[in-house]
């Protein structure tokens, strides 16, 4: 395990490297801007492999390290199981998602690899072509080794050996119900499990328990987005209505602060699909039979985060101060 201390004048001076304090505005009005572009217009080429590239480690380092403080000391994190990651060569990491538009649980996830095998160990997240839609905003993303939800960029990233991270569920899972949130929600899509048998890599389940507390979801909004022709213009799902600070109840797809909640982010152990090879043609049968393989090991390492948690606090074992090194066990 590899341990670090936090210096806010050291990171300063690092993180002054990469961003620029008019950053954080300027970030924020590219989103509002890039939802906009996205649903006049989606451009496919952008930004198709360069976050296999343009990943910096050294900006990687910067982010995870503001993450990692935030996360112990605001949200008294915890990781689980992180051996079952292989060290080296492929995977397929599947993750169920939470909270919304700000899914800490995908930061947590990577300072946990990141901190167990060093910033070498390459994770690709897939995300969705919102981060692609504006200069500095897909900058930061490819500097963070992000790559849009597209199986060409995560072939290659398999065959350069890497990491790549994945969730399935994606605006369906993230944004389930309040009294759901300890309910693995795949929404049924099996683009992923293509592509792990295609590519003859291994799955690696990660669940959290926690980052559905940040905020709460009263309703999906699954009729309502519908209506209102969400998918066709966004490419989503929901259109989710929640309690949240600092506005109240308010639509889901506004930033808003977390609450503190509790949270452990676990992994399970790899899951090992048919070897299809490249070529292959995969048949409905042989996806449902993996899809429910996929869906039961996650809810079965869901059920063990679960099992005994107060919303908010944590399992007792959680609400336990341990030391440095026992927190990233």
């Amino acid at each position: 395990m590899i341990t670090r201390e936090f210096s806010w004048s050291s990171w300063r001076e690092r993180a002054g490297s990469h961003f620029a304090p008019r950053d954080v505005p300027r970030l924020l009005s590219e989103v509002a801007l890039a939802g906009l572009r996205l649903a006049a217009a989606r451009d496919r080429e952008l930004g198709k492999f360069d976050g296999l590239d343009a990943r910096d480690p050294d900006m990687v380092d910067v982010v995870l390290d503001l993450a990692r403080v935030i996360g112990e000391r605001y949200f008294r994190y915890r990781v689980e199981g992180v051996d079952n990651v292989p060290a080296r060569g492929p995977a397929l990491l599947v993750g169920s998602h939470n909270g919304g538009l700000q899914t800490f649980d995908s930061l947590l996830t990577l300072i946990a690899i990141r901190d167990r095998f060093g910033v070498e160990r390459a994770v690709h997240p897939l995300a969705h072509d919102l981060l692609f839609q504006a200069p500095r905003l897909r900058e930061v993303s490819e500097g963070l080794g992000i790559l849009r939800a597209d199986h060409e960029g995560a072939l290659e990233a398999f065959r350069r050996g890497r990491l790549v991270l994945v969730y399935p569920g994606s605006d369906l899972d993230s944004t389930r119900p309040f009294k759901d949130r300890h309910r693995i929600e795949l929404g049924g899509r099996t683009g992923f499990l293509k592509l792990a048998l295609r590519a003859s890599v291994p799955i690696v389940p990660v669940v959290s328990e926690g980052t559905h507390e940040q905020f709460i979801v009263l309703t999906r909004g699954d009729e309502l987005a519908r209506r209102l022709g969400i998918k066709r213009w966004f490419r989503a799902e929901a259109f989710p209505i929640v309690l949240a600070l600092p506005w109240g109840i308010v639509p889901g797809y506004l930033p808003y602060l977390p609450l503190p909640a509790q949270t452990t982010v676990r992994f399970g152990p790899p899951i090992h699909l048919p070897q299809l090879g490249a070529d292959a043609t995969v048949d409905s049968h042989t996806l449902q039979e993996c899809y429910r393989q996929v869906e039961h090991a996650m809810q079965r390492e869901l059920d063990v985060l679960a099992r005994g948690r107060v919303p908010f606090l944590g399992r007792p074992q959680d609400r336990r101060p341990l030391s440095d090194a026992a927190v990233r066990q």
